[in-house]
């Protein structure tokens, strides 16, 4: 692990996440449960419903309606509903790439799977409306982070894209970004993407703010005794990005 710049955050929180997060020319990305979320954590992948159970939002006035992730060994996580009982269990490892002087990457690899032998789970999220759609590997960015994009493959740059399927999606201003990699073999690839900008101009609501967001336009069922497994890489960088060198960086990650 290199603690200079990104920590792996497990003890003492119901969802094991990364932050903080820098680039390396040390701009912080991250962010941790700031006051309008504050169950949103750096860099952490969660579901919000797996068979009706709340494993997005830690309300505190009502602590035994929740779900937590409970880091049980080096690579494995349990996802414990609130009557005690596994409900999933996942394989996770985050391994640092470095690249080059002035980016590196995380590759996160996740594997969920259905804690009971013969039992089916179903994986979903609030659908979408004016918000929803969420779940899956998530960034919650700085709040001094300001005039921020999503570029997606075909050159657009957004503020607040909703569901657009893409191979990749990079956030980023002038001065520093993290751009998501789905790899092709991931379920239903190319993921939709769910997120949010942040300028000087308007407030901060749940402002940088990225998903790789595989549930957006449906539920997902989670065979009993076959793992679901994702692999992302994110790549953490200095300066501002543009669709071709993000482009090539997938196809070199994936080829």
């Amino acid at each position: 692990m290199v603690k200079h710049l990104w920590t792996y955050v497990y003890d003492d929180t119901p969802k094991p996440h990364v932050h903080p997060l820098q680039t390396p020319g040390g701009r912080l990305l991250t962010r941790v449960s700031p006051p309008d979320h504050p169950w949103m954590r750096g860099l952490w992948f969660a579901v919000k419903f797996v068979d009706g159970v709340n494993f997005w939002e830690e309300n505190p006035h009502d602590p035994a309606g929740f779900g937590i992730q409970r880091q049980v060994g080096p690579s494995r996580i349990d996802w414990v509903g609130p009557d005690g009982e596994v409900a999933l269990t996942e394989q996770r490892t985050v391994d640092h790439r470095d690249l080059t002087g002035t980016a590196y990457a995380l590759d996160w690899t996740t594997s969920l799977t259905a804690a009971g032998a013969d039992h089916d789970v179903v994986l979903d999220r609030t659908p979408y409306t004016t918000w929803g759609g969420y779940g899956g590997l998530v960034l919650r960015g700085a709040g001094d982070w300001e005039d921020t994009r999503i570029l997606l493959p075909d050159g657009s740059e957004h503020r607040r894209p909703e569901g657009i399927p893409a191979a990749w999606a990079d956030l980023s201003n002038n001065d520093a970004g993290i751009a998501f990699l789905d790899h092709p073999d991931n379920p239903r690839h190319p993921v939709p993407w769910y997120g949010a900008t942040r300028s000087r101009v308007y407030g901060d609501g749940w402002s940088n703010y990225l998903n790789a967001a595989f549930l957006f336009h449906e539920p997902m069922t989670l065979r009993a005794g076959q793992p679901l497994t994702f692999r992302y890489r994110v790549i953490v960088h200095d300066d501002r990005w543009d669709a071709g060198t993000v482009q090539q960086a997938w196809e070199d990650w994936t080829r």
